[in-house]
């Protein structure tokens, strides 16, 4: 299944050993391509199922930034997002994942079938590639609070935290709109700010609005106070008047980090997203995609969901048991000395772990 499994592997053509420019390819049943919750729950699943996994991480994203964590449930609102981020690596680690910290800027199709990935500092070749690079928010031009002390991009996640609050929504289309009129559910105190560009929302969602207790504003700020404990207090606007907020939303939109997805061919949705099934699986055999890459809910408890799912699919499409009948009858019966069908890498850590709490396994 890697390049030190079982002999007659298509890991074990020469291109594993190759030397690159940027040093010596290494080949996986399955590489990662994104560190956050949806490539490291992805992983988890490929690992303990068996797979020879890697994950390839060039830092940050958007779970990084979070200075607590929301709607996890069994974590704390007091670990921040790289605490919970460093606590899924090593368990992955722990498991038999390898951890690469680098960026991968190409991908392609090899003539075996399996996928060249090669970064600033190494390459790779797999027979899985999961795109898991998720996308960045539209920032809007300062001033702007700290994010997570008064700049938010995760409604679901953190409307209740203003409750009875002073709230902004910052943005003049559609979503901002409707964001706007959502966070009523929440407070009876909310801004619409404009910052002095025209709205673009429809003549029907322009009714609707109208007909909500928001307060459009027009005028662009000019300036911002903070509170003592970095939280915001408020902006100036260029009207001379100082509106008081605890927090709310910026609604730019959003960029999807879909380079590696259009190189290796996937197809994508028309709102930018990489299309998938509901086991991750793209549009091009072999490539999996998960995370704030894909439709649906940016949410972590969503991501790790998706990536247990994705992780099953592949483990379903590389298992080497149940061995087909139409195999069988052609090749003979499955010997011992195949078995197990589990990974070089995993093996020697699914022993090394089981020995922290059980017998040591026979060595026999």
């Amino acid at each position: 299944m890697s390049e030190t499994s079982a002999a007659g592997d298509p890991a074990d053509s020469d291109a594993d050993a190759r030397d690159a420019s940027s040093g010596t390819t290494e080949s996986y049943d399955v590489v990662v391509v994104g560190g956050g919750p949806a490539g490291l729950s992805t992983a988890l699943y490929t690992t303990r199922l068996g797979h020879d996994t890697a994950v390839v991480d060039r830092g940050g994203g958007r779970a990084a930034m979070m200075l607590d964590t929301h709607n996890v449930i069994g974590v704390t609102e007091d670990v921040s997002g790289n605490e919970f981020l460093q606590t899924a690596r090593e368990q992955v680690e722990e498991y038999g994942a390898t951890f690469h910290r680098d960026l991968i800027t190409e991908a392609e199709r090899t003539d075996d079938g399996r996928f060249h990935l090669v970064g600033n500092d190494g390459e790779f070749l797999a027979r899985r590639v999961v795109i898991a690079t998720g996308f960045s928010d539209e920032r809007p031009d300062p001033p702007l609070p700290r994010t997570g002390k008064g700049l938010h991009y995760c409604l679901h996640c953190d409307a209740y935290m203003f409750v009875d609050r002073p709230v902004y929504v910052m943005g003049n289309g559609e979503s901002a709109a409707h964001v706007a009129m959502i966070m009523l559910n929440f407070t009876d105190e909310v801004d619409l700010l404009l910052r002095g560009d025209d709205p673009e929302w429809s003549d029907e969602t322009d009714e609707q609005l109208r007909a909500h207790p928001v307060d459009v504003v027009e005028a662009e700020i000019t300036g911002m106070r903070k509170r003592d404990d970095g939280w915001l207090d408020g902006f100036e606007f260029d009207d001379g008047e100082f509106r008081e907020y605890r927090g709310g939303f910026p609604m730019y939109g959003s960029n999807y980090n879909t380079d590696l997805a259009e190189q290796l061919g996937c197809d994508l949705n028309d709102d930018g997203t990489v299309a998938v099934d509901d086991h991750g699986r793209t549009s091009v055999e072999g490539v999996v995609a998960v995370g704030d890459i894909v439709p649906g809910h940016n949410q972590v408890p969503v991501a790790m969901g998706q990536g247990a799912k994705a992780g099953i699919g592949i483990h379903y499409d590389l298992r080497e048991f149940p061995r087909s009948l139409e195999e069988i009858r052609e090749n003979g019966p499955v010997e011992r000395e195949e078995t197990p069908g589990i990974g070089a890498r995993v093996r020697e850590a699914a022993r090394a772990f089981g020995e922290a709490g059980a017998p040591p396994a026979d060595d026999d």
